[in-house]
């Protein structure tokens, strides 16, 4: 029997998230980095959710997102409430979650065609 891979048209597709690394179709990263249905924006400089603060907003905010979400490790942790504000002043959501739920949730709403983009914290290791 003959095995194909079937990759999905028009948007990034997350592949599988563990506990240390996130494979993009077939290439696996190992650090911090922000993902739209169009690009991947590597090496974030982001290490924990404790690190986020509203200078850290913008560089979510210039990938044109209609939601955020934001996966922070292996366990959900919530960031400062100024970071979470930062979006929600300009009428945009965002959800927090672990990076495996947020992977699960990006490629559900990208098939869907919609303009999420999420931001994955891996450890540094």
């Amino acid at each position: 029997m003959d095995l194909s891979l079937d990759r999905p048209e028009g948007y990034l597709l997350v592949r599988r998230a563990g506990a240390r690394t996130i494979t993009l179709i077939d290439r696996e990263l190992a650090a911090s980095f922000l993902l739209a249905p169009d690009r991947v924006i590597e090496n974030w400089p982001v290490d924990a959710a404790v690190m986020l603060d509203v200078s850290h907003v913008d560089a979510l905010l210039a990938l044109q997102p209609e939601l955020v979400i934001l996966g922070t490790g292996e366990r959900q942790v919530f960031p400062a409430a100024a970071f979470m504000a930062g979006f929600l002043r300009k009428g945009i959501g965002i959800e927090v979650m672990d990076n495996a739920a947020a992977a699960r949730t990006y490629n559900l709403l990208a098939g869907e065609g919609r303009r999420v983009v999420a931001g994955f914290i891996l450890p540094v290791a």
